[in-house]
């Protein structure tokens, strides 16, 4: 179900944001608001507990958001309230910021490895990435994992590049163990 609620609902928030030509300024304003509501534990709370009433679940999102957000965003909000799907808004804005990124083509891309990477290196990764796929520009979120003991594993979309030293040894290690 869950996964439900976040498609439809970021999906009809995409395409409001197409349909008005707000993309940017949506996807800016939803990039700043994810955080907040990460943070502010108490106001998600409040807006799945079943036995405050919804009027004042309402009340709260307005006070909370009304001219600081556009109208949309809080009516969005209200609305995922309204429904029950409290606990899908920010589902449902993760949601929204990875269609935006798929509708101006750029890539998501998780890059492991086994020592924190230079600039130098992170910039070289990315440009590989934008060099070996269709992508016009590339997010790259760098992880440290020093038990891939050297190498790295790059995941973007669906693919995964594993070149890690564990791996290397993994594969090794069992094709000597089945001779």
């Amino acid at each position: 179900m869950a996964k439900q609620v976040d498609t439809t609902y970021g999906e009809a928030l995409f395409s409001l944001a197409v349909d008005e030509g707000r993309v940017d300024e949506l996807y800016e304003e939803v990039l700043a608001l994810i955080p907040i509501l990460h943070e502010n534990e108490d106001l998600m709370k409040l807006l799945t507990h079943p036995h405050i009433d919804m009027d004042k679940k309402k009340e709260v999102v307005e006070a909370s958001f009304k001219g600081r957000i556009s109208d949309d965003l809080t009516g969005m909000m209200i609305l995922l309230t309204e429904k029950e799907h409290g606990s899908e808004i920010i589902h449902v804005f993760e949601y929204f910021l990875r269609r935006v990124k798929k509708h101006k083509n750029i890539g998501l891309a998780l890059v492991t490895s086994a020592v924190p990477l230079s600039s130098a290196q992170k910039a070289s990764i990315e440009m590989k990435l934008i060099e070996t796929t269709s992508y016009k520009s590339v997010d790259v979120a760098y992880r440290v994992d020093p038990s891939l003991i050297g190498g790295l594993t790059i995941r973007i979309d669906d693919r995964v590049v594993d070149s890690s030293i564990k791996t290397r040894l993994h594969t090794m290690s069992h094709e000597l163990s089945r001779k």
